[in-house]
């Protein structure tokens, strides 16, 4: 693993997302890390059990907010050299990508997904990535 640095930006893979950020501290085994992008929207459902949708909790997960801090494991911090999209442009980014994958296959657990995704983008995306 290449050495990450207080201040260096990362992409870091937290809670089935993956962020674009800046390390803000080093915790021991953990950094803390400053969100400035989505670079992987986070999954929908039950991780345990994936594909499931009966007998299961169908948990819904929005992608973390710009600027909000997340304490990553650091085996899951990896530099980034890449550009730094600007955050409303990553997350309606890792949204199609993620819509777009789960509608190849019409499984209930995938339009199960769908309809989390689209009322997440219409309750609370919609306002980020229209920009107000």
């Amino acid at each position: 693993m290449d050495k990450v640095k207080i201040g260096e930006i990362v992409r870091a893979h937290y809670r089935s997302g993956t962020y674009i950020g800046k390390v803000i501290e080093d915790r021991g085994d953990r950094f803390l890390i400053e969100v400035l992008a989505v670079y992987k929207h986070p999954l929908q459902g039950d991780l345990h059990n994936m594909n499931a949708t009966k007998n299961v909790f169908f948990h819904e997960r929005k992608a973390l907010a710009f600027h909000e801090k997340m304490n990553v494991k650091k085996p899951a911090v990896h530099p980034y050299d890449g550009e730094i999209p600007e955050y409303k442009d990553s997350l309606k980014q890792a949204l199609e990508i993620y819509k777009n994958k789960l509608e190849e296959n019409d499984s209930e657990y995938n339009q199960l997904a769908l309809k989390t995704l689209h009322r997440l983008e219409e309750e609370v995306y919609s306002k980020i990535i229209k920009g107000s």
